[in-house]
């Protein structure tokens, strides 16, 4: 690593993916990454975290983090999940975006010494999510919610609202102090 990388200057360069996924096509549609120290290991008893680079889903991962510390294995999934792209777009695009939308959580989880294991998906959010829960065997979803007001919530539907109906697991939606509608601009 270089200088300007150890010193935090630049960001540390993306890693290969541990696993990636194809459609019938060819398209990318999932990819993998564990955390430094963190081999890969069954899932199953870990929560799964929705996370898009907003706040709102930032303190989402801070919640959890606060569940886990003190196990005896403190591992965290995060999921980050894209609208669906293009077999080039995916290519070049879905790595990239669901590296950077999750920088932040990682960071987190790392300095609180919390493994963690990404997924980066395309799909539709809430279904992309509880089925992943349902396949990891997810202790639970976490999610952060934009407070939505009922008539948005009605109007544009709410990613958290879905999960909630949708999923077979505990659900813990994590409220912002403060509106965060501006924040991101994804799932959670």
């Amino acid at each position: 690593m270089n200088d300007a990388v150890l010193q935090g200057l630049m960001p540390a360069p993306m890693p290969k993916p541990s696993h990636d996924e194809r459609d019938d096509i060819g398209r990318l549609v999932a990819l993998t990454w564990h955390g430094s120290g963190t081999a890969p290991s069954p899932a199953g008893a870990r929560w799964l975290v929705a996370v898009d680079g907003s706040a709102c889903a930032l303190r989402a991962v801070a919640m959890v983090a606060r569940l886990v510390v003190g196990t005896s294995a403190p591992e965290v999934d995060l999921v980050h999940v894209q609208p669906w792209l293009n077999k080039e777009a995916a290519e070049h695009e879905l790595a990239r975006r669901g590296w950077a939308a999750t920088a932040e959580a990682r960071k987190l989880l790392e300095a609180q010494g919390i493994g963690w294991h990404l997924q980066t998906l395309m799909g539709e959010e809430a279904s992309a999510i509880t089925s992943l829960a349902e396949t990891l065997g997810s202790l639970g979803i976490a999610l952060g919610s934009r407070g939505l007001t009922a008539t948005e919530s009605v109007l544009l539907g709410s990613v958290a609202q879905k999960v909630s109906h949708q999923a077979k697991t505990a659900v813990l939606i994590v409220r912002q102090r403060m509106n965060c509608k501006e924040s991101g601009n994804a799932a959670a």
